[in-house]
C-alpha cells in the first residue's frame, strides 16, 4: 500500500521486485484489498492506476478506530527516518 500510495501508476511487478516477494502474491494482495475496498483499480490506458481509499477503517477491531490513512501516515513516518538514517 505505500508504494502504491506514493506511485499509484506502478505495475505489480514492479511492487514485487521492491517488497521482495513473488508477483503473483502481488497480485493476490491487491485482490484482496480489492475486495475489501481498501484499493481501487482504474484502467487508464493499458496501465492500472491504483486509488488507496484512506478513510475506510482499519479491519481489525482493536483497531477500527484507525483509518487506512492514519496506518499509512506512521508507516511513512517510519519509512523517513530509516532512510535519515542511512
Amino acid at each position: 500500500m505505500i508504494l502504491l500510495s506514493r506511485n499509484p501508476n506502478m505495475v505489480l511487478r514492479q511492487v514485487a521486485i521492491e517488497v521482495g516477494i513473488t508477483e503473483r502474491a502481488v497480485q493476490r494482495i491487491i485482490a484482496d484489498l480489492e475486495e475489501s475496498e481498501v484499493i481501487r483499480k482504474e484502467k487508464v490506458g493499458r496501465q492500472n492506476h491504483y486509488f488507496i481509499l484512506g478513510d475506510q477503517p482499519l479491519r481489525h477491531p482493536v483497531e477500527a478506530h484507525r483509518s487506512i490513512n492514519d496506518l499509512l501516515e506512521l508507516l511513512a513516518d517510519d519509512t523517513d527516518s530509516g532512510d535519515a538514517n542511512r
